[in-house]
């Protein structure tokens, strides 16, 4: 348990720890209805996930923050000194971002592919047509 908090106070993973308690804060705030509903509900689709930036940033944030994590404490335990110490502890960081982007882009873009096109769907689970889907009745 030392280890980790450890590596969560320590270089590489210090910027995240800090991007991870912002995260619970705002989560937090918004379970208190202290935020906005939708406050940082922009569509995902530009950053190339379907759903909310807020969610999918966190997801994001998180994900590379344990990343990041294990693979200080793999590093601290692998017995390395010196510059190769350096050089893989410094890649750490940019390696956990990386791979945490890749693994909720893919969360975030299966569901949207899941959802088909000119369709939302209800809380019964059927589909509903969507505006650009309605038809005139004469």
């Amino acid at each position: 348990m030392g280890e980790f908090i450890g590596a969560a106070v320590g270089f590489p993973a210090l910027l995240l720890t800090a991007a991870v308690a912002a995260v619970v804060g705002f989560w937090i705030l918004a379970l208190c209805r202290a935020v906005p509903s939708d406050a940082f509900e922009a569509d995902g689709a530009a950053l190339g996930f379907g759903g909310s930036v807020a969610a999918a940033a966190s997801v994001v944030i998180v994900l590379g923050w344990v990343l990041d994590l294990v693979a200080t404490v793999l590093l601290g335990r692998a017995g390395l000194t010196g510059a190769w110490f350096l050089l893989l502890s410094v890649a750490v960081l940019p390696g956990a971002l990386a791979l945490s982007w890749l693994l909720a882009n893919r969360l975030f873009g299966r569901r949207r592919r899941s959802s088909p096109s000119g369709a939302h769907r209800c809380a019964a689970g059927s589909a509903v047509p969507g505006p650009d889907s309605v038809r005139t009745a004469v």
